[in-house]
């Protein structure tokens, strides 16, 4: 105690033992799953890109692949591919090419172009000349590996697959009447017994607007087309039941067939 003075009170520390003690979560240890989950996510997104660029490499794989399998079996890429059989099979293509140094591509030689020509026909005009079952009779007649008998039949000289069509203009100017435009054809399958191939039908009277309008006619047309397999020996024909309505004129009545394809490379 100090002379002539008052005492200071000592300090006295009180330590609890049952006091709790709560650790605090560090900073550290929460940011980590979120830096894992972007990690994670950023893996599957360079997975799919993957992915995608692998499946394109492989479609253009078999783009080339389907382009070669298709080209192999061409004339011209044999040639290519094996000059030395193809020269032999065919050697007018060789000598087509000319000299080592000359850079032109060998062309398909001509006379495989003339293998290649398939039937056709083309009968325009009419007259009202009346023949058997009303069977219209042509006037300008083009034909190549189909012969035209000249009463109105178109024979078939090779079977396959054809594209048969024919229109006609007919005049209804002057009374009502039913008229039926038909493509008909006889096979000796059937005994030459005639077959409807294609058939219109309609009932045209007179329009006496109509008729004014066009100079004291009432004009319209029929056209039918479909595909058939003909086999040698058919005839192909048009019958008209009003053939006496034929409105004349080349470019105004026609009928034709061509060959689509042989018969055998459709079965």
């Amino acid at each position: 105690m100090a002379e002539g003075g008052v005492g200071t009170c000592p300090q006295v520390f009180v330590v609890d033992r049952q006091a709790s003690y709560i650790s605090q979560p560090s900073g550290k240890g929460s940011r980590w799953p979120r830096v894992s989950q972007k990690f994670l996510l950023l893996l599957v997104g360079l997975t799919l890109l993957g992915v995608v660029v692998e499946g394109c490499f492989i479609y253009r794989l078999y783009k080339k692949t389907e382009e070669f399998s298709l080209c192999k079996y061409h004339p011209l890429c044999q040639n290519l591919s094996h000059p030395q059989t193809s020269g032999q099979q065919g050697g007018a293509i060789m000598r087509q090419v000319g000299p080592k140094e000359s850079n032109e591509i060998p062309t398909v030689p001509p006379h495989l172009d003339q293998v290649q020509q398939k039937p056709f026909a083309h009968l325009t005009g009419s007259t009202n000349t009346i023949v058997e079952n009303k069977v219209v009779v042509w006037v300008d007649v083009v034909t190549h590996s189909m012969v035209y008998n000249g009463h109105g039949r178109l024979s078939v000289e090779k079977e396959g697959y054809y594209y048969l069509y024919s229109k006609l203009t007919l005049n209804a100017a002057e009374e009502c009447s039913v008229i039926q435009h038909k493509v008909m054809k006889d096979t000796s399958a059937y005994n030459n017994f005639p077959i409807v191939l294609m058939r219109s039908k309609s009932n045209r009277c007179y329009t006496q607007t109509r008729s004014k309008a066009s100079g004291g006619e009432d004009l319209w047309n029929s056209f039918l087309a479909g595909i058939f397999l003909l086999q040698s020996g058919d005839k192909i024909y048009v019958t008209l039941e009003n053939i006496t309505k034929i409105h004349p004129g080349l470019p105004d009545n026609f009928m034709g067939a061509f060959m689509i394809s042989p018969a055998n490379i459709l079965q």
